[in-house]
């Protein structure tokens, strides 16, 4: 590499720490309670893909909006998106690319502040228009773009902003950018969010880093909001989808803020292949490391639910089956009177009979019980005889809560993830165009 490539590329890297440098300063809300309290974790470098971000002023000014990640070449994809009848340009796009060549590598694009759905054929035009240019700039064929959009619906996607930009982000592509993309695909999220994994397999180590964008809209109905997981294993494609889409229900779909499912959700997982390691179906150790990094951003992203003071865990057991115990789970999960009454620290289990009641699935009044963590709140169709106002007041007092459910049915059971519903959560959605 030539002196002035040299420096122009370290140009392209300073301009990317004053970008994160800007953002964290001009972030609108404030960190949440929930956030973890050592801030963004360390992630291993992962092999075979760079990142980079630049602030493109999509929406807001002086705020880190578009992040680049460019994967080596026989980097296999999979992938799951929203199964919503209105989803983005930028999810129909990604879909139909899947399965492609790995032979050329690939690159991510994602902006936050606009999601490009519901704009008809100029959202399409804007993924193609964005595709092309960085294939032109990177190398990388157009059909191994994948581009992503969050933020306001109904706008034009500014993409000449994005586009102009392109040339920034592949000169500051760096290994050690993750953190830089997490801060990007930020919206109304007050903390990036990163997790990983390290794991043995054949006595040789693999690396799983992934990152995440969420805080509101979240009902995901496939995955989850806008999220991205890299590992360095090889892996072949159809592999990584059956482990990607296997793990699925039991992480990103069994979260909920606020029951509504989002235009743009999609979630990335990209194999390099960088460390030779060879991971076949049904490696176990290969699903526990991707679980455990699914399943810690999908929390990240209820900690950091628009107003969020309480994450909570409902688990829902003695159902006539697996599946009618998560319809009362999510009913529970989605109850307006639950969360306000989490919110508002008050023991109001009536409020869980009444969601229960109304899911639709099989359920006895008679045979019901329902705990706050360890203390038996109610069974047998009244309120337990050993219960006291006070024990649930006062566990209501803390952070993290857990509901549990009996039906006295079957052996069903099922566990979701929500979080409370305060008055922070009206006062950021009532001024979000604003």
């Amino acid at each position: 590499m030539g002196k002035k490539k040299k420096i122009k590329k370290l140009k392209g890297k300073v301009k990317s720490l004053e970008a994160a440098l800007a953002s964290a300063k001009n972030h609108k809300h404030a960190v949440a309670p929930l956030a973890p309290k050592d801030g963004f974790p360390k992630l291993p470098k992962i092999g075979g893909v760079r990142f980079a971000a630049v602030q493109a002023g999509v929406r807001y000014a002086g705020r880190y909006d578009v992040m680049m990640a460019l994967c080596d070449p026989g980097t296999t994809i999979a992938g799951v998106f929203t199964r919503s009848s209105t989803r983005s340009a930028n999810v129909l796009d990604c879909q139909a690319k899947l399965g492609s060549d790995p032979s050329g590598g690939a690159a991510i694009i994602v902006n936050s502040g606009n999601s490009n759905a519901f704009t008809g054929s100029s959202g399409e035009n804007a993924v193609a228009e964005i595709s092309k240019t960085v294939a032109d700039v990177t190398g990388v064929a157009e059909n191994r773009v994948y581009t992503a959009s969050t933020g306001v619906i109904g706008e034009r996607l500014p993409f000449d902003r994005i586009t102009a930009k392109i040339g920034d982000l592949n000169d500051a592509l760096d290994e050690s950018g993750i953190e830089f993309a997490a801060r990007a695909i930020m919206t109304t999220d007050t903390f990036p969010k990163g997790s990983m994994a390290e794991v043995e397999i054949g006595g040789r180590t693999v690396r799983i880093a992934g990152i995440a964008k969420g805080s509101g809209m979240i009902a995901p109905d496939m995955a989850t909001m806008l999220v991205y997981i890299f590992t360095d294993a090889k892996v072949e494609q159809k592999v990584l989808q059956a482990y990607l889409s296997g793990l699925i229900d039991e992480t990103f779909n069994s979260i909920t803020v606020d029951s509504d499912t989002s235009t743009s959700d999609t979630l990335i997982l990209a194999a390099t292949g960088a460390s030779g390691v060879e991971v076949t179906p049904k490696d176990e150790a290969f699903q526990t490391g991707l679980r455990s990094v699914m399943m810690d951003l999908a929390h990240q992203v209820i900690r950091d639910g628009e107003g969020a003071t309480k994450f909570v865990e409902i688990h829902v057991s003695g159902a006539k089956s697996k599946a009618d115990a998560r319809t009362h789970a999510m009913s529970i999960a989605n109850s307006p009177l639950v969360k306000t009454a989490i919110a508002g620290e008050d023991p109001n289990w009536g409020r869980i009979v009444a969601a229960i009641g109304k899911s639709g699935a099989a359920a006895d009044r008679d045979k019901l019980s329902i705990s706050f963590g360890d203390i038996l709140v109610a069974e047998k169709g009244w309120v337990s005889p050993e219960y006291r106002e006070e024990q649930g007041a006062n566990y209501m007092l803390g952070e993290e809560i857990v509901i549990n459910v009996d039906l006295g049915l079957g052996k069903g059971e099922a566990t979701v993830w929500t979080c409370d519903l305060t008055h922070a959560y009206i006062q950021i959605n009532a001024d979000y165009r604003s």
